[in-house]
């Protein structure tokens, strides 16, 4: 179950797969999607687990049918490269978004260029990928990735961050839970990637946050997230 919210004049429905659907122009906004980075921690020697890309992909696809939409819009960090050119094109990632893409070809593919982004090299022409410098306008919103405020006064999306809010429970553990942060000029959406991780927001006086636990996406008071 999703929520609706109206950000600098733009209706966006957030989703649990820690998506956007912006249905007035039929686009999807996700960020920070990383994908290759478990390929490329295990190319360093660090063992991690396998099928991330695929499973982050899978989620895409699923959030791509259930919205219906026509575009796709990454905020970002599309392929995750820790230093230049390192093992971002890891062959099977390759190979496995090559395959997503054929079977997702009716539906246009943006890229807004993020810092990962940069050092790994734009995608392979297969993908059929558009890829754009920051700012990047979408309706009345800019589409970032550094989640900077607008010169031009237009509310902005962005990623870079991996927002999450550490909740503490009844038990002696906390909670943390990727979440969608709404500040007065800039919204940050959560890591989209299977294998990204998140880091406690700072929720500043009037922000809206937005938790997303299970299938749902559920709006928290401020005063009940402490920063991590």
């Amino acid at each position: 179950m999703g929520a609706e919210v109206e950000i600098g004049g733009a209706t966006l429905r957030l989703l649990p797969e820690r998506a956007v659907h912006f249905a007035a122009v039929e686009a999807l906004l996700v960020a920070d999607v990383h994908l290759g980075k478990a390929h490329s921690f295990r190319r360093l020697g660090v063992p991690v687990p396998e099928g991330t890309t695929e499973g982050t992909l899978a989620r895409l696809a699923r959030a791509i049918e259930i919205t219906g939409a026509r575009h796709v819009v990454v905020l970002g960090d599309l392929l995750h490269a820790a230093l230049a050119n390192a093992y971002s094109h890891g062959e099977a990632t390759r190979q496995a978004v090559t395959q997503w893409r054929r079977a997702c070809a009716a539906v246009r593919f943006t890229l807004v260029r993020g810092n990962h982004d940069a050092r790994a090299g734009d995608p392979p022409a297969e993908w059929d990928v558009n890829v754009v410098d920051e700012p990047w306008p979408l309706g009345p919103l800019a589409l970032r990735h550094e989640p900077r405020a607008d010169d031009a006064g237009r509310y902005v999306l962005a990623g870079h961050l991996h927002p999450a809010l550490h909740l503490s429970g009844r038990g002696p553990g906390r909670v943390r839970l990727p979440c969608f942060h709404f500040g007065a000029r800039v919204g940050v959406l959560p890591a989209f990637g299977e294998f990204t991780g998140g880091v406690g927001v700072r929720a500043a006086p009037g922000d809206r946050l937005f938790a997303i636990a299970d299938d749902e996406v559920r709006e928290i008071g401020a005063l009940h997230c402490p920063p991590s």
